[in-house]
């Protein structure tokens, strides 16, 4: 029998050892806004010899899955490097729900990223991510008595992506949402993939990976959301941007990135 989600994930779950260039931050006012959309939309973006877009049934459509993350990095350092030397920044990252056809393993593929720092422009050159410096004004207030956000408002202006996020939170753990049979299921498809992949400035294919603990989330709603990125991309219009798939709100989550990225063949 093949492996349930929960044994995935489980898989997933064990902190890898620390290696010389890699990353640990402390995620603040972490927010994962999930889209459900026609398949057709995405494959243009999509390298589709080395990946498969997998569909979900949400109000009986087959759907394709992708995701704006906004989140504050309150103390991204090098664990080894310098590990005094902290840097606190705003970042969202965009991305699509894909399978690696090698693996069979859910992971994301990326769009593109903001970076609310000058730090920004050490990825972009040396590993040549598709990162892009932005300019954030937050506002998020959190009740820890009622554990819920009283206010979630994030501002960004890019010339790559500028985005408007005002969510309410409900105060309710994670819930299972349309298109996935449970929540394991959803839990290791929307929430934990650790391997990333996109295009690197020069054109190249890129990877790297990532590793965290379940994310305490509460399910969110949307107030008032828009996203550049999806709109230039032909992802979504402005409309559909108002009504989310799913809204999943954590005030805080520790990350690890596995450095540096990889090139792939």
């Amino acid at each position: 029998m093949p492996p349930t989600y929960r044994e995935i994930l489980n898989q997933r779950l064990p902190e890898p050892a620390d290696r010389r260039w890699d990353v640990r931050s402390l995620l603040g006012h972490f927010a994962l806004i999930n889209y459900a959309l026609p398949r057709e939309r995405l494959e243009r973006y999509i390298p589709l010899d080395r990946f498969s877009i997998p569909v979900f049934m949400v109000d009986g459509q087959p759907q394709a899955m992708i995701s704006a993350v906004p989140f504050l990095d309150r103390d991204f350092h090098f664990i080894h490097w310098l590990p005094w030397l902290t840097w606190r920044f705003a970042q969202t990252n965009y991305r699509a729900y894909v399978i690696d056809k090698a693996t069979g393993e859910h992971c994301v593929w990326f769009f593109g990223t903001t970076l609310g720092a000058a730090l920004v422009e050490i990825p972009r050159r040396i590993w040549k991510l598709p990162w892009h410096r932005a300019r954030y004004t937050l506002d998020c207030r959190y009740d820890p008595a009622a554990r819920r956000y009283t206010t979630y408002r994030m501002a960004v202006q890019s010339r790559w992506g500028s985005a408007r996020i005002d969510l309410a939170d409900s105060g309710r753990p994670l819930e299972r949402s349309p298109g996935f049979a449970s929540l394991d299921e959803l839990r290791l498809i929307l929430t934990h993939p650790i391997d990333g992949y996109f295009y690197r400035r020069d054109g190249q294919l890129g990877t790297y990976s990532v590793w965290h603990a379940e994310i305490p989330l509460t399910m969110g709603q949307a107030n008032d959301l828009y996203f550049a990125v999806f709109e230039d991309l032909g992802l979504l219009s402005q409309a559909e941007m108002q009504r989310p798939h799913s809204v999943f709100i954590s005030p805080e989550t520790e990350f690890k990135v596995l450095l540096p990225p990889r090139i792939l063949p």
